[in-house]
């Protein structure tokens, strides 16, 4: 699950940053995605250490009766414009002094390697599989991780447009399994849709 939207009026991009809590509408949506998920079998639940991660996280376990684990390895992707703005019109990417760093858009150059950042979240899904054997794990994690991790199982190349993320707020990848064997990724929206681009993400 990818975490719900973040109380960020700056509009920066805030990555691993701490204090970003999640917004009204963020809190609303977990406790959406909580009742939606209130008769499903979830026996373990993890999140990444950040706080809107364990924010989001809180209502689903709270209705389970689980405690909270927490593995880094669901972090937020590290990346050196963090702290800035990166809007296009207003942001850190005018400026001329940045542009070395966006060289290369396919490992990227300006933060965690794509392979880097599958590989840690796909130990981190078989850990929260292996925990909750023949039951289901909740996994709270952040969309670049999420969605990359999704492209990697299917197969695809791990560079991409972040405009077309399948990969809203609060939304659900469901990784189904038949023992080790992933059979299917399913994805849903039970809080709605919305911009993968908004910067209260």
């Amino acid at each position: 699950m990818r975490h719900g939207e973040v109380h960020n009026p700056e509009g920066i991009l805030y990555g691993r940053l701490p204090g970003f809590r999640l917004s009204d509408q963020g809190a609303a949506q977990a406790i959406k995605v909580a009742s939606v998920l209130a008769d499903h079998d979830i026996t373990y639940a993890v999140a990444s250490p950040l706080q809107r991660a364990q924010e989001t996280i809180a209502p689903i376990a709270k209705e389970h009766g689980l405690t909270v684990r927490t593995d880094d390895r669901l972090i937020e992707a590290d990346n050196v414009f963090e702290g800035l703005k990166v809007s296009i019109g207003d942001g850190a990417l005018r400026k001329p002094r940045h542009w070395p760093k966006m060289r290369d858009p396919f490992t990227p150059s300006w933060g965690e390697p794509y392979i880097q950042i599958a590989h840690r979240m796909l130990a981190g899904a078989t850990a929260a599989r292996d925990a909750a054997r023949g039951h289901e794990a909740i996994i709270v994690s952040h969309q670049l991780p999420v969605y990359t991790l999704r492209r990697f199982l299917e197969g695809k190349r791990l560079w991409h447009d972040p405009r077309g993320r399948q990969c809203s707020l609060a939304s659900i990848t469901s990784l189904m399994y038949d023992g080790d064997a992933l059979v299917d990724i399913v994805y849903s929206e039970p809080a709605g849709a919305s911009d993968p681009l908004a910067t209260g993400a």
